[in-house]
């Protein structure tokens, strides 16, 4: 009994360091490691949540949060602007601490199990939101959103100048008021990014915004979107009608960002073609085109326009800085030439499923003057080594997707091994094998990030060969998914590099088993802890891996891993107990893909994950236990079971 008393009473931290000292320290911590802090005991907690309540930003995108962890982070800072998070732990409880009225920018991720009310919430206590984006919100079954919470939102944010709800269906605010309400946004809107919205409900609001520009109503109406300069939707069809009302309603926009999916194909006048082209930039702003019929529903494509309608829209949009086309399929080659040659400034071009797109696009591209940073050339299937090879006499290629280029070997790799500027490089289901990644491994390219998903002719040397020269110095990102061929012996060879690799990706390498697992776990770094770089792991559906392998992902071992993949049939009990034990990591086993796609939809088309090591990490990733305190034995939800 004296010995349970003993122990009960035993001193916090608290009572060995001053709370003020430790207050001080805590202060000069960045946003990531006062989180880690806060995770420890009760006593960093609290004088966590004292820095946090001085600091004007809360950007935090690495993990996810539950609501008893966030409340204590944000509860008290009159300060804070902006804010960035992940809310895939969240509903909308959460809401009331994240809805502040000091906010300018609010960036969320994962918004599946947030409802409409946050739209409300945000129109009623933040009148100077400037910046909003909500990903995926109301995205799970059953989580309401209504026409009243987008009214609230629209009436109360009278200064909002960005708007961002990229996967929000549009058509569960069909209302007769619909197009009306936008008359109440503010002035100041320059931005408007939304998810489908049936073209009806477009059509009225563009029309609503064309009868506002009439001198003779325009004193009774207030002008719709006069500001507006990038749109960025997804709809039925994209009409001519469409095209022309788009570049009538909006004098100054600059960004055109249009998506449909066809369910049949398209009428004559219900489709776009060479005379929506010729209308597209009718006020000479355009500076950034996408256009994209996808694949989803059918196999069908933008049938109506021809080399001609290129020609008409590079002719009126010769200031382009990027453009992307996706299912031309009667464009040829004079229709691609057209846009290379007209555009000067030209620095992202992005063509998928170019049918008719071969070499011949490239042949003279030396003779411009264009400077190519960004291209994507998904799909275009008639692609040769040969028209590769000319377009790396580009020498400013930062970031090259050539997926699903079947015709491609090792001859164009070559070629892309000498872009002395190349950072990202995407070779999914190419005909490179082992000799074309030796070149790379040897080349002067200094690429961060690679991927070979589905190159079937890789073996297990492709990895040795890669990491054999100086691309292992700069080498982050590397996806060797749905390559049947590798077996433990290219991992254990990887590990043996001691590369600094960030994120890796195993999907479906059915060969893949608990020797892996060992190896990554063991591998050091830099004179770093056992698998000290890895923050991201996908290891899903790799054949050979047994609940065994689990306690490989025990401390001290992958001490900055943030998201792992597995299979779903795995021990769930073991799955659950590692997530207990690693509060900051996200376990998914449905399949869902990890970490962020390269190329987006919007001119962003790459973003550079911060690598940087926070400095409670380097404290961390000396395997020290986390301190542990009896008083916080009640906190288990902080520890819950993340799954995406």
């Amino acid at each position: 009994m004296a010995d349970c008393a003993t122990a009960s009473e035993s001193p916090t931290i608290d009572h060995h360091l001053p709370s003020a000292v430790l207050a001080t320290v805590l202060s000069h911590l960045d946003i990531r490691s006062l989180v880690f802090a806060s995770a420890t005991c009760r006593a960093f907690r609290t004088c966590a949540s004292q820095a946090l309540s001085f600091l004007p930003t809360f950007h935090l995108l690495d993990f996810a949060l539950t609501v008893d962890f966030l409340r204590p982070l944000l509860l008290d800072n009159p300060c804070l602007r902006s804010i960035w998070m992940d809310c895939s732990r969240l509903d909308d409880e959460a809401i009331k601490y994240i809805a502040k009225p000091s906010l300018n920018e609010l960036y969320l991720v994962n918004c599946e199990n947030l409802s409409g009310k946050i739209l409300s919430e945000l129109g009623t206590r933040c009148p100077d939101l400037r910046t909003l984006t909500l990903n995926s919100l109301a995205g799970c079954k059953g989580v309401p959103i209504s026409f009243s919470d987008l009214e609230q939102f629209l009436v109360g944010c009278s200064e909002l100048e960005s708007l961002s709800l990229p996967e929000l269906d549009f058509s569960v605010f069909d209302w007769p008021n619909f197009h009306h309400i936008w008359s109440l946004a503010s002035q100041k809107l320059s931005c408007l990014e939304i998810g489908y919205i049936p073209i009806i409900m477009l059509s009225q609001i563009l029309t609503l915004a064309i009868e506002a520009q009439n001198p003779q109503i325009r004193i009774a109406k207030a002008p719709l979107f006069p500001s507006l300069q990038k749109l960025c939707l997804s709809v039925d069809y994209i009409t001519d009608n469409l095209v022309g009302s788009i570049s009538e309603a909006l004098p100054l926009l600059t960004h055109l960002d249009l998506q449909d999916a066809p369910w049949v194909d398209p009428t004559p006048l219900s489709d776009l073609t060479n005379v929506g082209l010729q209308v597209i930039n009718r006020h000479g702003k355009l500076k950034h085109v996408s256009l994209i019929r996808s694949q989803e529903f059918m196999f069908t494509s933008f049938k109506r326009v021809s080399d001609l309608g290129l020609l008409l829209m590079a002719q009126t949009c010769s200031n382009l800085e990027s453009i992307s086309l996706g299912g031309f399929s009667r464009v040829t080659d004079a229709g691609f030439r057209a846009v290379i040659h007209s555009c000067s400034r030209l620095c992202k071009l992005r063509v998928s499923h170019g049918n008719q797109l071969t070499d011949l696009v490239f042949h003279d591209i030396s003779a411009t003057s264009l400077s190519l940073t960004h291209v994507s050339l998904k799909w275009c299937n008639l692609l040769t080594d040969m028209g590769i090879k000319r377009l790396s006499f580009n020498k400013d290629l930062n970031v090259l997707d050539l997926r699903e280029c079947r015709l491609l070997s090792d001859e164009a790799i070559s070629a892309l091994s000498l872009l002395p500027k190349l950072q990202v490089l995407l070779l999914d289901g190419t005909g490179v094998t082992d000799i074309g990644l030796s070149y790379l491994g040897q080349g002067s390219s200094p690429l961060k990030s690679l991927s070979l998903r589905g190159c079937k002719r890789l073996t297990n040397s492709c990895v040795e060969l890669l990491l054999a020269g100086e691309v292992k110095s700069s080498l982050q990102t590397l996806d060797l998914s749905k390559i049947h061929n590798l077996t433990d012996e290219a991992v254990i060879s990887l590990a043996r590099s001691h590369v600094k690799i960030t994120e890796l990706r195993l999907r479906e390498c059915t060969h893949i088993g608990d020797s892996s697992i060992m190896a990554l776990a063991s591998m050091m770094v830099q004179g770093g802890t056992h698998g000290s770089s890895l923050h991201l792991l996908d290891l899903y559906e790799c054949g050979g891996i047994t609940p065994l392998a689990f306690r490989w992902f025990k401390k001290p071992y992958f001490p900055r891993l943030r998201s792992l993949g597995v299979t779903g049939c795995l021990n769930r009990d073991m799955v659950d107990a590692l997530a207990r034990s690693r509060p900051f990591l996200r376990v998914s086993c449905r399949g869902e893909e990890l970490g962020t796609a390269v190329w987006g939809a919007s001119s962003d088309w790459c973003r550079q994950e911060d690598d940087n090591l926070d400095e409670l990490e380097q404290f961390l990733l000396g395997g020290e236990e986390m301190i542990e305190d009896d008083d916080d034995a009640n906190d288990g939800d902080v520890v819950e079971f993340i799954e995406v």
